[in-house]
């Protein structure tokens, strides 16, 4: 009875040793598997920031502009209304249609006056956008500006209070300094779980 218990004592003393190994076996091949992974998903992470930014600068240049449309849209309907006004009825009684085209001819110019001074006022209003800087320009004067790195919170903080009239929200922000990292216009530095950005360092001459 001793020699089997003896036996049974090893085999398990192996099993336990063999189970041992493959836990550290085990173990170490989850890390490097969750490693890698790790890597695959930061650089996701950077190829959806930079598909972002490249979907926003797409809209943001072929982009018309709402005024003019408003303003092609109210001159065109200026003859349509006209014409619509000098269409006379089934001709019943002579005298009477007469009578009214006349005065529709007389009425008519007074109503489009004020129409075309209207068009002329839209028009002039529609440049006033043009002339205010994009987000892009202002972020990289703001970061020129800055002796020290800037969070994107931080970043959008600030121009929300330079620039009251405008909404800048930190999700644009951040994707709008990614495209400029990605320009080499802006550079990004990790510390720790935070993301800072600076100006380069050695600006090169802006192209016209």
């Amino acid at each position: 009875m001793s020699e089997v218990k003896d036996r049974t004592t090893e085999l398990t003393s192996q099993y336990a040793a063999q189970v041992t190994g493959d836990l550290e076996r085990n173990t170490k091949e989850q890390d490097r598997i969750g490693g890698e992974i790790q890597a695959l998903q930061e650089q996701l992470a950077a190829l959806q920031h930079d598909h972002t930014v490249l979907v926003n600068l797409q809209q943001a240049l072929g982009g018309a502009s709402p005024a003019a449309e408003a303003a092609t849209a109210t001159v065109s309907f200026v003859p349509h209304q006209g014409v619509a006004s000098s269409k006379p009825g089934k001709p019943k009684k002579t005298a009477a249609t007469n009578a009214k085209t006349t005065a529709s001819k007389k009425t008519a110019p007074k109503q489009t006056a004020p129409k075309q001074s209207a068009a002329k006022a839209s028009s002039t209003k529609a440049p006033k956008p043009a002339t205010e800087p994009t987000l892009v320009e202002v972020i990289r004067g703001y970061l020129k500006q800055q002796s020290e790195p800037r969070s994107a919170a931080e970043i959008s903080d600030a121009l929300t209070q330079a620039h009251p009239d405008r909404t800048v929200k930190t999700t644009v922000v951040r994707t709008t300094l990614e495209g400029l990292v990605a320009k080499n216009h802006a550079h990004r530095n990790k510390q720790g779980t935070s993301v800072f950005y600076t100006a380069p360092a050695t600006q090169e001459p802006a192209a016209g």
